[in-house]
């Protein structure tokens, strides 16, 4: 959609107008990406330069999702059966439409086992977001959820614009404020005051929602960033386009290039046979808790496979000027630091596992199909 509304180009740019009314626009630069104080594959920190982009100031809602769905017709992954054929040896029941779902224990619970609160329920997909049973009807300024990584780029492709690269997303997220632990800060909640939609209390059986919300909050509820972006942190995880490796590829200027990653490359080693293909997604979500998952920072990252979806990610997206992207690494710094003790399992469940769940409790509603029930997804 086009509008009237010029904006400048702060990094030197041609003054354009802006794509949509809906986003702000993020000056190129060069920052410190990732780091070497908290989970592993948040290393190396590692110098990044970026042209500008605009990209929008919110994630994307249910009420806009819907729109396009209304237009086109898409039927999300998570709302199409699993086609056996691609999962040889998968229950017919593993087959069914469904998605990963979040179900708070009533008690303290073993975090070892992520099998506590995740589970893949049939019927749960971006319109019935905890299940069939549940609507959206007062959720439409709510981030959509559980959709896929092909429901994403459907979307974007609709809308005219493009996700974001890991690099881009980030020093988006920053708001200007390079290297800081958060996008606002290095406090996390200054003067006590919650700055993103995150859990508060013992995750995941306690939550005390001193920010207001128990699962996701509508957009624009916290205040924005230096870019003036809302819930670059918290509420829901962001797809990007990078696909994931367990840590950051960096390129010496010395030394020759260093390719990224690839889909064939980018697979749960803990799992070499299963090798889903995996995106890297951003931002942590309203299940980040200081006890498990301290991933509501702009450095955090964790891996989404492709045929996957959940109730804690979903996206934003981007525009390009139409001028050549240039993102290139200059330099490297790293320094050896203590990673953060939180437990190492993040707050996703992978679809291998729901189905040793399923196994070990037959009869059960769950499913180990995600975004769609594939016997083989994660999320």
């Amino acid at each position: 959609m086009q509008t009237d509304d010029v904006q400048d180009l702060p990094d030197g740019g041609i003054s354009t107008p802006a794509p949509d009314p809906g986003m702000v626009w993020v000056p190129g630069g060069t920052f410190q990406m990732g780091s070497d104080h908290h989970y592993s594959e948040e290393r190396p920190a590692h110098s990044v330069s970026v042209d500008g982009f605009w990209i929008d100031k919110y994630e994307v809602t249910n009420e806009q999702f819907a729109r396009f769905v209304e237009a086109t017709g898409h039927v999300t992954f998570a709302e199409r059966p699993a086609r056996a054929e691609d999962y040889p040896g998968a229950k017919p029941e593993l087959l069914q439409p469904a998605s990963v779902v979040f179900r708070k224990p009533a008690q303290r619970v073993d975090l070892r086992n992520h099998f506590n609160w995740w589970s893949y329920i049939t019927g749960a997909n971006w319109r019935h977001p905890e299940g069939p049973e549940s609507t959206i009807g007062d959720k439409a300024q709510h981030p959509v959820v559980h959709v896929a990584y092909e429901d994403v780029v459907a979307y974007a492709k609709w809308v005219g614009k493009e996700l974001p690269t890991e690099t881009e997303w980030e020093f988006a997220a920053r708001g200007g404020l390079d290297g800081a632990a958060y996008a606002w800060g290095e406090e996390f909640t200054p003067g006590g005051r919650p700055m993103a939609n995150t859990w508060q209390g013992e995750f995941p059986w306690q939550n005390l929602c001193t920010d207001g919300f128990e699962g996701t909050a509508p957009v624009g509820q916290f205040p924005p960033n230096g870019y003036g972006l809302f819930d670059m942190i918290g509420n829901v995880w962001e797809w990007t386009t990078d696909w994931y490796s367990a840590g950051h590829t960096v390129t010496q200027p010395c030394c020759g290039s260093a390719r990224p990653p690839t889909a064939d490359q980018s697979y749960d080693p803990q799992m070499p046979d299963i090798k889903i293909p995996r995106r890297v997604i951003k931002g942590g979500s309203f299940l980040c808790a200081p006890n498990y998952c301290r991933r509501y920072r702009p450095a955090a990252r964790m891996a989404q496979p492709i045929d996957t979806s959940a109730c804690h990610v979903g996206l934003r997206l981007i525009t390009r000027p139409k001028r050549a992207t240039n993102l290139f690494v200059v330099s490297q710094t790293s320094a050896r630091s203590e990673q953060t003790k939180a437990p190492q399992k993040p707050e996703s469940l992978n679809i291998d596992d729901a189905r040793s769940l399923l196994a070990a409790a037959p009869g059960s509603s769950g499913k180990a199909g995600s975004t769609a029930g594939m016997p083989t997804k994660a999320a």
